[in-house]
């Protein structure tokens, strides 16, 4: 439910591990490039928004969307529409939630190898209600069948598609003992993990696997609570009502939430990406700002990923924060803050998986850490001026132009040697 844009007021089967060539929806798919493995959340969302303000105890005349979700799915959606070819594991069952997203799944052109189906898995659903602004008012998650079916059996079924990806990404929605079992299996591989809290309740299982976390993605309150979980401490505390963000100005912002990020980054999490809503985000690392950037094989020029890569490229120059020496990178601690942009907002729920299915898309085209970061503030705007979770399709152009802005108003907040 994280969203960084500034808003302009307005209203199983067995499993075939082979990933060259696969067979989807009927249609054999060279994967011509590298691909992102995605582990998490299939969800069926049921979206209901009123039309006047709710009175308790009563029925209000409103609207009731189902619509596909899920952190993990939405992720693979949103990187598909960019281009990209991701490798979604996951669990559905055969009830009318999983017939609805497996055949929605299946208009992507993705694998669905890795979706595990069975009759026992009551597929997961979230059930949201709005306010009159678009913001979550009460929800009620049945999501259980992800933690009982989504196994480190299943999982590790699929070992051999880390081998050339770029990137694993997990969800909180897994177990303790998947999340282990996913990220030490992508350790074996050499592959870098982006975990993706979900909620402050789920964010805490980092704590069995931080060790193996390249990139890290909470909000303030899942930061909080990361930093408690790992310090072993309840020392850091939401922030109070009167330090709400929205009164805040950057710099102090920061200073509250540095004590939390660097538990983090000294627990071994390389890139801590802290999403503020309107305020837009907080990039810090160790090692500098633009030096996080995945060795990829050339992206064809000519499809969408690799016209958006040319264009960031052209708008983005990757050396505008490389004014330090390679130890001196090596040994400090930045921060960077990417503002948000402003936006004609319909619906916030997609903002934050579009944040990190961009930013993941553009990691595994080639671009650095900051280019992939403006990229995906861009497409988060994308995604709440339209009712679905992730957009039926991105503009090149103004996802490119949308990053340029980004990027070229990021501030350098804070960079300081951790020896």
């Amino acid at each position: 439910m994280k969203n960084n844009i500034r808003e302009t007021p307005q209203p199983r089967h067995e499993a075939n591990t082979s990933l060259h060539p696969v067979v989807v929806s009927g249609r054999e798919s060279e994967h011509e490039d590298p691909e992102a493995v995605i582990i998490g959340g299939m969800v069926l969302d049921i979206h209901a928004t009123p039309s006047i303000h709710a009175n308790p105890g009563t029925t209000t005349p409103g609207k009731v969307f189902y619509m596909e979700g899920g952190v993990a799915r939405n992720v693979a959606e949103c990187m598909s529409k960019l281009g990209a070819k991701p490798y979604m594991i996951s669990a559905l069952g055969f009830d009318m939630a999983g017939n609805l997203l497996l055949e929605q799944w299946k208009t992507t052109g993705l694998s669905k190898e890795g979706i595990l189906k069975n009759k026992d898995i009551e597929t997961p659903v979230v059930c949201n209600i709005f306010d009159v602004n678009g913001e979550v008012a009460a929800g009620v998650a049945s999501v259980e069948a992800l933690e009982k079916y989504l196994t480190p059996d299943w999982i590790l079924r699929f070992k051999s598609t880390l081998l050339s990806a770029p990137v694993l990404m997990v969800d909180a929605n897994l177990s303790g003992p998947s999340l282990e079992a996913s990220c030490k299996m992508a350790a074996d591989t050499g592959c870098p993990v982006w975990f993706e809290p979900v909620s402050v309740t789920k964010s805490r299982r980092i704590s069995s696997i931080a060790k193996y976390v390249t990139f890290a993605s909470p909000n303030e309150d899942e930061l909080i609570a990361m930093a408690n979980a790992l310090s072993g401490s309840g020392e850091f505390h939401p922030l109070k009502e009167n330090h709400k963000k929205d009164n805040l100005s950057t710099e102090s912002l920061f200073q509250i939430l540095k004590p939390a990020i660097l538990v983090l980054l000294e627990k071994g999490i390389k890139v801590v990406l802290v999403t503020l809503g309107s305020n837009g985000v907080f990039l810090c690392s160790k090692g500098g700002p633009n030096c996080f950037k995945i060795p990829v094989a050339k992206t064809n020029s000519s499809s969408f990923s690799g016209q958006l890569y040319n264009a960031v490229m052209h708008n983005c120059p990757p050396n505008c924060y490389s004014g330090f020496s390679e130890h001196d990178r090596s040994n400090r601690v930045f921060a960077v803050h990417l503002p948000s942009l402003p936006a004609s907002v319909v619906r916030l729920t997609g903002a934050g998986d579009c944040l990190v299915g961009g930013t993941l898309s553009s990691i595994c085209t080639g671009l650095d850490i900051m280019q992939s970061v403006s990229v995906g503030i861009a497409v988060a705007k994308a995604a709440v001026e339209v009712e679905s979770n992730v957009p039926s399709a991105f503009s090149l152009s103004a996802i490119a132009d949308d990053a340029k802005s980004v990027f070229c108003h990021a501030k350098v907040l804070f960079h300081q040697s951790m020896m």
